[in-house]
């Protein structure tokens, strides 16, 4: 795996992670599957550390592993590549955009103009096979995001930690341990089995609102505009 073209603040993350048993062990796993036929997505798992930098991130959004149909992960938690339709976890994630901010849909799905206004979109797995949702869970990728976690909120910089189902939350306290200068909201994930159901259901928790308001307030403003 290339981390030539990884934000600098990431690769020391990401290259001290490879070099550990744990790391190793995970990229043994990627290679094995790969030569037993195995489709893997996306193929950039680390592409949101090279568009989104270290220092520019205000928010992370936190989900749990790529798409698992193909052409739909790119490399970017929740979006999907420019031209292809909408999977139900974003259409929600619209869905709130619109109730939230006023916002209509837009005509693409890909979330590329987050990742440049300093919008991490980090799964806490980065790969996932065809049709296996889960499949590359608990196999390594999970020590990286964790770290690459602890990074961003050992950075002084205040952030938006935007956490959706079980796996993101899970990470909470990794954040509230770092310190109190960052928010952290937690929500269901959007996906339609979980969106609506209490007691802390995605459509209607207002985490892009809040995201921008507590962010202006602190000097650091973001759009959502897509």
């Amino acid at each position: 795996m290339d981390f030539s073209e990884l934000d600098g603040g990431w690769r020391p993350v990401v290259e001290a992670w490879a070099q550990s048993p744990v790391g190793r062990q995970l990229l043994d796993f990627l290679s094995q599957r790969a030569a037993a036929g195995a489709a893997i997505y996306p193929p950039e798992p680390l592409r949101a550390l090279c568009l989104t930098p270290l220092s520019q991130t205000r928010v992370v959004i936190l989900g749990q592993d790529p798409y698992h149909g193909g052409g739909q992960a790119e490399g970017l938690a929740f979006s999907v590549p420019e031209g292809v339709k909408a999977p139900p976890s974003l259409r929600n994630i619209f869905k709130e955009l619109q109730r939230d901010l006023g916002q209509q849909p837009p005509m693409s799905a890909s979330l590329l103009p987050w990742t440049q206004r300093g919008v991490l979109l980090l799964n806490t797995a980065l790969t996932v096979e065809d049709g296996a949702p889960a499949s590359h869970a608990k196999q390594g990728w999970e020590a990286l995001t964790d770290e690459l976690i602890l990074a961003a909120a050992a950075d002084a910089a205040p952030k938006v930690f935007m956490l959706w189902g079980a796996h993101a939350q899970a990470k909470a306290g990794l954040i509230a341990a770092a310190g109190p200068q960052h928010l952290i909201l937690q929500a269901n994930h959007p996906s339609p089995l979980s969106a609506l159901r209490p007691p802390a259901p995605f459509i209607g928790c207002g985490h892009f609102s809040q995201a921008a308001d507590w962010l202006a307030a602190r000097g650091r403003a973001i759009s959502w505009a897509l």
